[in-house]
């Protein structure tokens, strides 16, 4: 799976990335979304294999979105074409694209079948750590507690850790219980999903991700972590009356749970590939020239244990164009 998917999940993250990066700026995150959400699904539907969304954006009559249970890749014409789920966010960061603001990327990540949890969109309470602190971290430990047991992993004071935290009003307690414990804080607007791959990427300057994001944004970030040794501890939360039904149509029974990195991402194989649709910690956004379009792309590949930061520069077919460097 890794070796036939690989290449073409650049390609079809490259591909919304560049159609969304063309909205950048404009202040219609819809617009963003559904650009890229379009690319993707063409994309998507040109590759041999038999797919199946398990992350997406709910359900069929939320179309034009990738909803849940949607059904993509080519299988005519072709035999023993690989059978994956799939996990999608087109744009995560859709305000970031629409504003201009940093860390805007295009994702997908696909197991074997069942190697991905099933996520609902609701919210989802999250620590995440990288490979130094595996085993350190306790979800439902006091936050003083954590971020010394993530120090002490690395070897320094707290008032050296720098943790992210969406820059929400349900935060107010955690960032106040960070400040007095004595680490610095990053919040951030939207992106928790590259802000937990940043975690877990050494000289980023991020050393742990807290707080209660979206659940399918969870799973994807569980997705990656996979790939990079990292950790992560999470716990659905049921926000609205409706979701606990939801919650246990998808066959989540304990509500309570917490999740750990393997439970989200369960797969044996696993791929997982995002570029980059702004500037950000990690890739460079979508840079434009006359000739075409040039893109910063990482994919990660779990079997195999390799992580490729891919930077391609994408011709038009025209007579008098001019690569860049």
């Amino acid at each position: 799976m890794e070796h036939a998917l690989g290449q073409e999940f650049v390609s079809v993250v490259e591909k919304a990335a560049i159609a969304c990066a063309h909205t950048m700026g404009l202040g219609d995150r819809r617009y963003s979304d559904q650009v890229a959400t379009e690319s993707m699904r063409k994309a998507l539907h040109e590759i041999p294999m038999d797919g199946t969304i398990v992350i997406g954006e709910g359900e069929r009559d939320e179309a034009p979105m990738l909803f849940i249970g949607e059904k993509v890749g080519d299988t005519s014409g072709s035999t023993g074409v690989p059978v994956v789920d799939i996990a999608v966010d087109p744009l995560e960061g859709t305000n970031l694209c629409a504003t201009g603001a940093n860390n805007a990327i295009a994702v997908i990540a696909a197991s074997d079948q069942g190697g991905l949890l099933h996520a609902p969109d609701c919210y989802m309470e999250k620590i995440i750590v990288g490979p130094s602190s595996r085993g350190a971290i306790d979800i439902d430990a006091p936050v003083k507690q954590n971020l010394k047991a993530i120090a002490k992993r690395l070897d320094r004071g707290v008032d050296d850790l720098v943790v992210i935290v969406l820059d929400r009003p349900r935060h107010a307690e955690l960032i106040k219980e960070i400040r007095q414990a004595g680490a610095r804080i990053r919040l951030i607007g939207d992106g928790d999903l590259s802000a937990g791959i940043s975690a877990a990427v050494v000289g980023t300057g991020v050393h742990a991700v807290m707080g209660t994001g979206g659940a399918p944004e969870g799973v994807l970030t569980a997705a990656a972590l996979r790939c990079l040794n990292g950790e992560m501890q999470a716990r659905l939360v049921v926000a609205k009356p409706d979701q606990e039904k939801r919650l246990k149509d998808m066959g989540v029974e304990d509500l309570k749970k917490v999740y750990t990195t393997e439970e989200l991402a369960p797969g044996d194989r696993m791929i997982f590939a995002a570029c980059g649709v702004t500037d950000g910690t990690l890739l460079k956004g979508v840079r434009f020239f006359g000739g075409g379009a040039r893109t910063h792309t990482l994919i990660m590949t779990l079997q195999s244990r390799k992580a490729r930061f891919i930077d391609t520069v994408h011709l038009e077919r025209r007579p008098d164009f001019k690569v860049r460097f």
